[in-house]
């Protein structure tokens, strides 16, 4: 069952070209949401807006050396290795979501595309699925804030759920058609019907959850690390019961 792609086996009863087209509308409407996000809060002319405050108001002037280190550590710290959360468990749980979901998604191109005999794909997609459900579902239940702190149920559901919520229905789905597929279940068709619907939810409502989030941050990571490295404070706004969390022009980041 993990070494079979589930999708060359689907594809005796939907034709590949339309698996292919649909997996590229996912990409387009995945990449216009972003663009429509990026344009309806401004966050690029917010950047961009900042970045030239930051190099006029700079007690010095970062060489072109000194901004591709800064850079390469925004790459390996604030993105590869989610430097933002200094709590061990959440940055766990965002670590095995994220790079579950990048090896659940590049597995299932490859597996759409190219009906290969290899397993390793098939094998790497079920990995990154199982990923992103122990990730996902550790965070819902277990590390929200509202859940873990202020000790909410964790079934209360808000707008700003809509991303973290729609990944999970859709790997879940997903995992779910391909186990009963590979057993010869009839109730796979159903499931399959239902991750469809689900991976459409995900990627189309980009403009609407926290999915273009990933391409904000290492950008706003990147311009916090350039306001501190030439002597202006940050223009992310701190918390108002932590003022500092920030630091100031003389202190490092902290955070908590």
């Amino acid at each position: 069952m993990f070494a079979a792609n589930p999708f060359a086996e689907l594809s005796a009863s939907i034709p590949p070209a339309v698996m292919q087209a649909y997996v590229v509308v996912m990409i387009v409407l995945a990449a216009a949401g972003t663009l429509f996000d990026v344009v309806h809060k401004g966050s690029a002319r917010y950047f961009f807006d900042n970045w030239r405050k930051s190099s006029r108001k700079g007690r010095q002037r970062l060489g072109a050396g000194e901004l591709a280190s800064i850079a390469v550590k925004t790459g390996l710290v604030d993105v590869l290795a989610s430097g933002e959360f200094c709590n061990a468990r959440r940055r766990l749980a965002h670590l095995l979501t994220m790079y579950g979901f990048l090896l659940y998604v590049v597995a299932t191109v490859v597996m759409v595309f190219n009906y290969s005999t290899s397993t390793l794909w098939p094998q790497l997609w079920w990995l990154g699925g199982a990923m992103v459900l122990v990730g996902g579902f550790w965070f819902w239940f277990f590390i929200r804030v509202d859940v873990a702190a202020e000790g909410n149920s964790p079934f209360r559901v808000m707008h700003a759920d809509l991303f973290i919520l729609s990944l999970l229905a859709s790997v879940t789905l997903g995992l779910i058609w391909a186990w009963l597929q590979a057993r010869g279940s009839g109730g796979a068709s159903a499931f399959f019907g239902l991750y469809i619907i689900a991976t459409t939810v995900l990627f189309g409502s980009v403009p609407w959850s926290k999915f273009a989030h990933m391409f904000f941050k290492p950008a706003a990571a990147f311009e916090k690390r350039v306001s501190y490295a030439n002597g202006t404070r940050s223009n992310v706004p701190a918390p108002a019961d932590k003022p500092e969390q920030f630091g100031s022009a003389r202190t490092p980041p902290q955070h908590y």
